[in-house]
């Protein structure tokens, strides 16, 4: 199950109850919030909230201290202090995140020598990757002084608030900060808004990315020598739908939950499956991911500021980096190499395209039409060592598409409609769904209630039995 309906369904009653019982009490709402956070993230481990109540002090009192050496005028102990932030946030995911896989590394390269360093079983606390980030841009924001530093009760508000805790979007503190100063009137929100978010979070979760995953992704990346290349191919295609289904439904659900308390986050997705090379995929996909590793990996590394080849290094290094956050083992790796590559050829290609004079060599359309079809072949590609247990199932899934015998019974209609569906509605216009939103929002209560009970209904019922966790949760 995703989790326990009931008691689940009992907290966000609670949580809205308080938020809008307690909003004129601000400083009790901020308890009442922490609190809130504290028991969901708990419900996974409740150990771990220790380490983020430490993540909560430690960075809070860099970004404090840092502040204080700013005002003395003593910036190389500022710079000194922001570096032990750095350290002790990475310090703290590497121990967690990446230990076992440093050390399995170790091994395989030096086989006996590498027996001494210890190989530990560390639980990965849910979400670390998401707060660890926005802890680090805290701390090098208030270094920059792009912003102040927050009171502890609303930094540690910040960095545990529930709805994007565990799987994101990354909110940073300038985005975060104002609205929790403004204390909005939890009475006037953007319903509409925000359960059209909920409710096609859900639909995309529970319908989409659960009945991809249980009909045909999990069999053929599992054993994907059993089956053909047709059904491999759909898998691949699946696995796209999957993970774009899941995870920007996630951040609609953990989105339009923070509209209802008097947030908004920003967008995290933006029809990812309409863009028409690497670089625009990366601006529509995980967005804040995109921006948090451009501002704070990309640029300081140089950006495109020291010549084209130091560029295309800082590009493939970003992309290198950003695919070990995801998850500590070589086929992230390889999955961050394959973009980085691709957006290194992609400027290439441009260059010399736009160097020879040829871009009125084809018909726009056309040459619109095969961006796309490499830009989603290409994320496709990657997806498969993204989604691969082991380089070697990716590489066997790899090696099925050239193998046609045997039967395709695990393509249906219904599968190829699916995927055929949500590809297609990534061109539908936004300004089409804001239309639909706000007729939505001038219907009365009772029919909002109505439409809204009919669509749980049809959730329940077009969704498999028992759904999976979300796939960003490991992360």
């Amino acid at each position: 199950m995703l989790f326990p309906t009931l008691e689940f369904a009992l907290f966000f009653v609670v949580v809205f109850l308080a938020n809008w019982l307690l909003r004129p009490l601000p400083r009790v709402w901020r308890f009442a919030m922490l609190g809130a956070s504290l028991f969901f993230y708990g419900y996974w481990d409740a150990r771990f909230v220790l380490l983020l109540l430490a993540s909560i002090g430690a960075n809070w009192f860099v970004a404090k201290s840092i502040d204080a050496q700013h005002l003395d005028g003593n910036e190389r102990n500022a710079k000194l202090l922001v570096r032990a932030g750095v350290v002790f946030n990475l310090g703290v995911l590497g121990v967690f995140k990446y230990y076992g896989f440093f050390v399995e590394s170790l091994r395989s390269s030096f086989g006996s020598l590498a027996d001494s360093v210890p190989l530990l079983e560390i639980t990965l606390p849910v979400g670390i990757s998401f707060f660890t980030f926005q802890a680090l841009s805290y701390v090098v924001d208030v270094h920059r002084r792009q912003i102040e530093p927050m009171p502890l009760l609303d930094f540690a508000v910040y960095l545990s608030f529930f709805p994007q805790l565990v799987a994101g979007p990354i909110v940073r503190a300038s985005e975060f900060g104002p609205q929790l100063a403004a204390e909005p009137d939890p009475r006037y929100v953007p319903t509409a808004e925000a359960f059209r978010l909920i409710f096609s979070g859900l639909f995309k979760k529970v319908v989409i990315s659960t009945s991809l995953a249980s009909q045909i992704v999990d069999d053929v990346f599992t054993l994907p020598e059993n089956y053909s290349a047709p059904e491999v191919l759909l898998a691949i295609y699946g696995y796209a739908i999957q993970i774009y289904a899941d995870f920007s439904g996630y951040t609609d659900i953990a989105i339009g939950v923070a509209l209802l308390l008097g947030f908004r986050f920003p967008q995290n997705f933006d029809a990812p499956y309409r863009a028409l090379s690497i670089q625009e995929f990366w601006r529509r996909w995980h967005m804040t991911l995109s921006n948090w590793l451009r501002d704070y990996l990309y640029i300081p590394l140089g950006g495109n500021r020291k010549g084209t080849i130091f560029t295309y290094r800082n590009v493939f290094l970003t992309m290198l980096l950003g695919g070990l956050w995801h998850g500590a083992a070589w086929n992230f790796v390889i999955w961050g190499a394959i973009h980085g590559g691709a957006l290194a050829i992609e400027r290439l290609a441009s260059n010399w395209w736009n160097r020879t004079e040829r871009p009125g060599l084809l018909p726009p359309k056309v040459v619109a039409v095969v961006r796309w079809v490499y830009t989603f072949h290409v994320v496709c590609l990657a997806w498969v060592f993204f989604r691969a247990e082991t380089f070697g199932l990716a590489t066997s899934m790899l090696g099925q598409l050239t193998t046609w015998n045997g039967s395709s019974e695990l393509i249906t209609p219904l599968l190829l409609a699916v995927v055929a569906v949500m590809i297609l509605s990534q061109f539908v216009p936004i300004s089409s769904v804001k239309s639909l939103e706000a007729e939505f929002g001038r219907w009365p209560w009772y029919a909002q209630g109505a439409l809204l009970g009919v669509g749980l209904v049809v959730i329940d019922v077009l969704g498999p039995e028992g759904v999976a966790p979300f796939i960003y949760f490991q992360f």
